[in-house]
Parts: C-alpha cells; structure tokens; sequence
C-alpha cells in the first residue's frame, strides 16, 4: 500500500470510530463521578418502617411519635429487665451518639435518641425512665400498654415475645434493631450496634445533614 492509500485509509477509520471512542475516553477520564460527586441513596429509603405512636415517658407524659416531626430519631426497642443483649446495644448506640455529638454538636441537636420497652409490665414509666438515664440523660424512655407496644413494635417490623422463666423472672425475646429515622419519620438506615460506637458515629455522620 502506497503513502497516499494508507494516508486515506487512516483518515476513513479515524472518521468511524472517533464518535464512539470519545465518549469511551471521557468515561475513562471522568471515573464515573467521585464518591462526593455521586450522592449516597439510604440504605432504608421507601421501606415501609416506622409509624404514629403515643406512649408516654417517665412522668407519664403522652409522647407521640408526631412530636419529633423536624428532628431525626433513633429508636430502640428493648427492656430494662435484658440480661445482655439490650444494655450492650444502647451502650453502643449512645456511645456512638455522643461521639458524634462531640464531633457535631449543631447536628445532634437536632437528633432524638428514643428507647421504647417492648415488657410494659414490668417496666413502668419510673423504671425505663431510669433506664434509660444511666445510658445518657438525652436517651428518651418510653413505656405504655401492652396494646400501644404492641402497635408501635408492629409498624417498626419489631418481633417481640415473652420468652423462658427463669429464677430472675421471664426473658423477652426481641429484634435488636437500632433504626435511624429522618426529619419527616422516614426510615434512612439501620445503625450498627454490633460493630464499635465509632462505627454507630460514622453511620450517624454519613445520613444526619
């Protein structure tokens, strides 16, 4: 093939796939957005948690879940007479609640803690007000009928049931679920009591804006 016939040819070929592969190259350059380009959906976001309540708290108070609209919240339920499981969860859950208050006091300001018992006949107002205090005095406590408990665990796909006697009294066996609700009551992200309060803190730092 002569210069000038190569000349044509690469010409010809050029035309043809520089359309195509520009769009490849820019792709390629562009990385498909940075992680703070490309906007983070919540892990929950559309699923049916959360619902109205009114329970009341330690003086016997009505609280609402309605009262809290503005505000996020975190919501546990629980019971104060847990052996093991509820008192390691909300330790880790306030823990990583006020290292990110440390870090964002603004922010967590604008954020609810809510224990909610799931054994409303043991735990009285007095006593999951207690409870809830020796975790941390932004920690809201929240009891009531057995009807109302039953309700409100049922609209946060909470199970809940009165499990084995033992010689300290019945255990309760539960979910064990730290939800992360938004401004408006809506499900944003389950928070990672399992793991450390430093990971509860990131969780809380990544969705509360």
């Amino acid at each position: 093939m002569n210069r000038h016939a190569m000349i044509k040819t690469f010409r010809g070929l050029t035309a043809l796939f520089l359309p195509l592969a520009l769009p490849l190259a820019l792709g390629a350059c562009s990385g498909g957005g940075s992680p703070q380009q490309t906007a983070q959906r919540p892990p929950l976001e559309g699923a049916a948690i959360g619902g109205p309540f009114t329970l009341v708290d330690k003086t016997g108070r009505a609280v609402s879940w309605s009262d809290f609209d503005g505000k996020y919240r975190i919501i546990y339920f629980g019971y104060s007479f847990c052996p093991d499981a509820c008192p390691v969860d909300v330790q880790k859950m306030m823990q990583g609640f006020a290292l990110f208050e440390k870090a964002q006091p603004q922010l967590a300001a604008q954020v609810q803690p809510i224990f909610v018992t799931i054994d409303p006949a043991r735990d009285t107002p007095e006593i999951v007000g207690e409870f809830a205090a020796a975790f941390s005095p932004r920690l809201l406590g929240l009891t009531g009928t057995q009807a109302q408990i039953d309700a409100a665990a049922k609209s946060f796909a909470i199970y809940h049931a009165k499990g084995k006697e033992t010689p300290g009294g019945y255990l309760m066996d539960h979910s064990r679920t730290a939800y992360l609700m938004g401004r408006k009551g809506e499900a944003i992200a389950m928070l990672p009591v399992d793991k450390t309060k430093e990971d509860v803190a990131a969780e809380l730092a990544k969705w509360v804006k």
